[in-house]
């Protein structure tokens, strides 16, 4: 539910920038290493906005995967070690 309500956000951040864009119909220079180029400010606005939400979800994404994993295996682990420690537990009680 939570990401749920960070997306919604997210994508009305983006529909915000976007109105605010429309509103601004002037044109940007952007230059680029050996390049130029006129754009709409509108454009540039969602691109920039786009990109930098798109690049952040990746990384988390990668993130995210890597501490499941690191959890499944603990857990994997944790899992052995109890039943070590049960099977230790039912000899000794059988011993007594």
């Amino acid at each position: 539910m939570k990401s749920f309500i960070i997306t919604v956000l997210v994508a009305l951040f983006f529909f915000l920038a976007l109105i605010f864009g429309a509103r601004n119909e002037q044109v940007v220079t952007i230059s680029y290493f050996i390049a130029q180029g006129e754009f709409r400010l509108p454009i540039v606005l969602a691109v920039v906005f786009l990109a930098g939400f798109l690049i952040s979800w990746i990384f988390a994404m990668y993130h995210i995967a890597k501490l499941k994993l690191a959890l499944r295996t603990l857990n994997k682990k944790n899992q052995q070690l109890e039943s070590q420690t049960s099977d230790t537990t039912s000899v000794q009680e059988v011993d007594a």
